[in-house]
């Protein structure tokens, strides 16, 4: 965990109250695929964690949803403007997971952090596919982000993700995935393959000292902001 200033580069509205957040800071490097970023915003008590959608040496892109006063005052600040936010939250997704030709599934707002996955799957070889969901066809996100990065895609505006072809006929082999947790418990329950499932949750600390997000599993109570977000199916108890 780093605690930093960055500065907003650009902050755009993408569709149905999603924004799009790249900020330049010193401390954008190293972030995994599935950690997330903790903004401190004016007048909130809590910090707003939100998954971490791409990075670079020297810049870190986010994307959230306004659902309320905190992500509402996030959505006016403007390029030049500083932010206080402590970076490399979170246990991410382990890439080096035995297998060759991962399914990643994104449900919504939970589909920016499979975006830096996947880039890093392709990057070490391997051949993910991308199965995305939502609600409406107007609230797609990220479908020419993740075209531009060549993988087959899917998306599903209709009914569940676990009946689209690819999750039910597709050859894969192990399965990646973020979003709400309805989604997460079919996606357990209709696959054979293992998998790593990253949980949404509401956080206190952020950082695992108030043990407010604390889940049992097979092993145990884990702090999803700390121990998790993600978690390996072989954990998960529902």
């Amino acid at each position: 965990m780093e605690q930093s200033l960055f500065t907003v580069k650009e902050n755009i509205f993408i569709n149905t109250n999603v924004f799009r957040m790249t900020l330049e800071g010193a401390s954008s490097k190293g972030h995994k695929p599935g950690q997330f970023v903790n903004f401190n915003i004016d007048g909130c008590y809590l910090r707003r964690p939100i998954s971490v959608c791409d990075s670079t040496d020297t810049t870190l892109t986010v994307m959230y949803k306004v659902v309320g006063g905190g992500t509402e005052i996030l959505s006016k600040t403007k390029p030049g403007d500083t932010l206080d936010i402590l970076t490399h939250l979170g246990n991410g997704f382990d890439v080096n997971a035995d297998c060759s030709s991962p399914l990643l599934i994104g449900g919504g707002i939970g589909c920016p952090p499979l975006y830096k996955l996947a880039k890093e799957l392709i990057a070490i070889g391997k051949k993910p596919q991308v199965l995305l969901g939502f609600n409406d066809p107007s609230e797609i996100i990220l479908l020419k982000d993740f075209e531009e990065l060549g993988v087959d895609i899917t998306v599903v505006t209709k009914g569940f993700v676990t009946r689209a072809d690819v999750f039910v006929n597709g050859n894969y082999d192990y399965i990646y995935t973020c979003g709400p947790i309805p989604m997460l418990k079919a996606i357990y329950d209709g696959s054979v393959v293992s998998g790593q499932y990253s949980f949404e949750e509401r956080m206190g600390c952020g950082f695992g000292a108030c043990m407010g997000c604390s889940c049992k599993t097979k092993y145990g109570n884990k702090r999803i902001c700390k121990d998790g977000p993600v978690l390996v199916k072989e954990e998960i108890i529902w």
